[in-house]
């Protein structure tokens, strides 16, 4: 199992309705509308990589109002 914490920027006044969406998608532990560089932080996971990557891509970043993601994988030091 992967993780991630995905850092969302939203277009102006957009970061409550894109966190309420992206709490809907399979995969999706946690996302909450913050304040800072970043308007909405995510947490999910995967069974792989590639799937978190497909998650992202397919179904995270298809969210109307989202302008920019970073995707930052947990690690296990």
């Amino acid at each position: 199992m992967v993780q991630a914490y995905i850092l969302i920027q939203t277009e102006v006044g957009k970061a409550s309705a894109v966190a309420e969406l992206i709490a809907e998608i399979p995969g999706v532990i946690q996302a909450e509308d913050v304040t800072g560089p970043y308007d909405v932080i995510v947490r999910a996971q995967a069974d792989t990589v590639d799937d978190l990557g497909r998650l992202v891509v397919a179904k995270v970043q298809q969210v109307d109002g989202i302008t920019r993601t970073l995707t930052c994988p947990v690690v296990h030091l």
